[in-house]
């Protein structure tokens, strides 16, 4: 079960990523990040409401504030790097998150076995593959550092996402998303920002946010399940999920070093399953 939870959020994850990509091509991004995540907050917060979750002790609380500051502030080093370097170098330096909250779970004592270990090792080498990275030419060291920094951020939010759902998975998501959205509002009036989106964007706005809470959740719910070590590597795979969508949907075609990655992943998937 932790491991079709952790797949599944890899699915919306990807999703979502897919849909904001697409967005991101007519409208600006801090707007679709910003627009989503609030999105995100009313449909998280409307649940935890009818489940009276919001009733519960308040221990959710740290950690869910510091995934927000790390999941936001990962957001803004992504998309810096993206906007200065190139996305076939950036999207897999910042894919190599998930050997934050691997590393994290192993040294909490977790001992997966040796075939879930090499499964382990063929996912994450198959979803940075699937990123499509570029092995010739330089991308600069600003967007390899912002990257590196990136994908850190987004390692350390799974681990505090993880620490948190030990009391409330949906109030630490709740929370962690209210953190996401204040900083974005502050940020916006320290910079005296115009948001750039109009009511014909909200549809694809609730898709988004919808995608991504959900995949929070999965994930979440994942880890209280199973080991992080492994919840986190196949939540990870969602670069998959969006180079795949972009082959049915935009009939984009894969580069050969994405089309292994995608078949290692799918490996390694397997080999996890059976370990």
């Amino acid at each position: 079960m932790p491991v079709l939870l952790a797949l599944v959020s890899s699915v919306f994850w990807g999703a979502s990523d897919f849909l904001g990509g697409l967005m991101t091509r007519r409208r600006p991004a801090y707007a679709v990040v910003a627009g989503s995540q609030a999105c995100g907050l009313l449909l998280i917060a409307s649940v935890a409401v009818a489940t009276s979750a919001w009733r519960a002790p308040l221990d959710w609380v740290p950690w869910a504030v510091a995934a927000g500051v790390a999941a936001s502030g990962a957001l803004v080093c992504f998309y810096a790097a993206l906007a200065s370097g190139t996305m076939g170098v950036v999207s897999p330096i910042a894919a190599l998150g998930a050997v934050v909250p691997l590393l994290a779970g192993v040294l909490a004592g977790e001992s997966p076995s040796a075939r879930a270990l090499a499964g382990i090792g063929l996912a994450l080498a198959g979803a940075v593959a699937a990123s499509g990275p570029e092995l010739r030419g330089s991308a600069g060291a600003r967007p390899v550092l912002l990257a590196a920094v990136a994908g850190a951020g987004f390692g350390l939010a799974l681990i505090l996402i993880a620490q948190g759902s030990r009391f409330d998975a949906l109030m630490t998501l709740t929370g962690m998303r209210a953190t996401s959205v204040a900083g974005f509002a502050v940020a916006a009036l320290a910079l005296r920002t115009r948001g750039g989106l109009g009511r014909t964007d909200l549809p694809s706005l609730l898709a988004i946010g919808a995608g991504d809470v959900g995949a929070n959740l999965l994930f979440a719910l994942a880890t209280q399940r199973g080991m992080l070590s492994i919840t986190s590597v196949l939540g990870s795979l969602y670069p998959v999920v969006t180079v795949l969508l972009a082959r049915v949907v935009l009939r984009e075609r894969l580069r050969p070093v994405q089309q292994v990655g995608v078949t290692g992943a799918l490996a390694g998937v397997v080999l996890v399953s059976l370990g």
